[in-house]
C-alpha cells in the first residue's frame, strides 16, 4: 500500500488534470507497489477535494460491470465511483466538448433510492424495495489518466481507473421513470444514434444479469468502509454498451422505447 500523503498528491494531480484537460502519467506504472486498496483511496481523497470546494455527493456509479470488460480489465468485479452535483448535464442541451479531454457515452439505467441500502447482505430484492423510481442515464466517461503510456504504448490498469472515480465525467437522466415493479429491466434497452447512425444497443440483462444486481453488490462493497447506500442517491447500475467517442458536432440520441428517450449535442 501508497502512504496517505502520496495517495492526496496523486488525488490532486487528477484535479488538476480535469481543470487544465491535460492527462497525468499512469499511476500504476509510477508507482509499482500499487492495489487496489490505494486506488481507492486516491478516489476518496480525490472527492474529499471536490466537496472541500463546494460540490455536492448526490450519488454512485458502477463500471465494469460486463462479464466482457472485466476479462479485458483482468478483475472479477465491477468498480464504483462517486457522483457529484456538478457532472449533472440536462437532456436536450448542448454539451461543450472541450470541457473533457476523450468524452465518451454509455447507456445504462439509474436508481432513484427512497430507502438507503446498507451491507454486506443487500440482495437484488433489497435493491428494488428500496428504489423509488428507475430512468433511462446516459454516462459520460473521461480519462484524467493516460489510457496508453506515452512511452511504452502500454494500456492503463483498473488501478488507474478506480483512481480517476471510475472514469465519469458527467450524467444525463431523462426518459420516463418507471417504478421497479412496473418493468423487466432484464429486457429494458436501447439504441444509440450518432449522428443519425445507430452505434450501439444492449439491454439491461447484460448488467450482471439485472442492472439492480449492481446495486446490490456496490452496498454490500461498501460496508466494510461503514458506508451505506442513503435514501434520495442516484446510483447507475452500469452500461449495458460499450463506449461511444464523442466529439463536438456529434449530436446523440439514447432511444429506450417506451422508457423515453435522451438526446444531446456536442459544440
Amino acid at each position: 500500500m501508497l502512504d496517505t500523503p502520496t495517495h492526496t498528491a496523486l488525488a490532486r494531480e487528477l484535479a488538476q488534470s480535469e481543470a487544465s484537460r491535460v492527462q497525468v502519467t499512469q499511476f500504476s506504472r509510477r508507482h509499482p507497489g500499487m492495489e487496489i486498496g490505494d486506488s481507492y483511496a486516491i478516489q476518496r481523497e480525490w472527492v474529499r477535494l471536490q466537496l472541500a470546494e463546494g460540490r455536492r455527493a448526490i450519488g454512485h456509479k458502477i463500471g465494469l460491470t460486463s462479464r466482457a470488460m472485466q476479462i479485458a480489465s483482468q478483475i472479477t468485479e465491477p468498480d464504483y465511483g462517486t457522483l457529484l452535483d456538478s457532472m449533472l448535464l440536462r437532456d436536450g442541451s448542448e454539451v461543450e466538448a472541450a470541457r473533457f479531454i476523450v468524452p465518451r457515452l454509455e447507456v445504462e439505467f439509474a436508481f432513484i433510492l427512497a430507502r438507503p441500502l446498507k451491507g454486506p447482505h443487500v440482495t437484488l430484492i433489497d435493491v428494488l424495495n428500496a428504489t423509488d423510481y428507475v430512468v433511462p442515464a446516459l454516462e459520460l466517461i473521461d480519462a484524467r489518466i493516460e489510457q496508453f503510456d506515452r512511452e511504452t504504448k502500454a494500456p492503463r490498469k483498473v488501478l488507474d481507473t478506480i483512481a480517476d472515480n471510475a472514469a465519469n465525467a458527467g450524467i444525463v437522466l431523462g426518459g420516463r421513470p418507471m417504478k421497479p415493479d412496473q418493468v423487466d429491466w432484464r429486457w429494458a434497452g436501447a439504441l444509440l444514434f450518432k449522428n443519425g447512425v445507430i452505434e450501439e444497443s444492449g439491454l439491461g440483462a447484460a448488467v450482471l444479469n439485472h442492472p439492480g444486481n449492481g446495486v446490490a453488490w456496490l452496498a454490500n462493497k461498501l460496508a466494510p468502509h461503514g458506508e451505506h447506500l442513503a435514501a434520495g442517491e442516484t446510483v447507475l447500475g452500469g452500461s449495458f454498451t460499450r463506449p461511444v467517442a464523442c466529439a463536438a458536432g456529434d449530436t446523440f440520441h439514447a432511444d429506450y422505447g417506451p422508457l423515453g428517450s435522451i438526446s444531446l449535442r456536442f459544440v
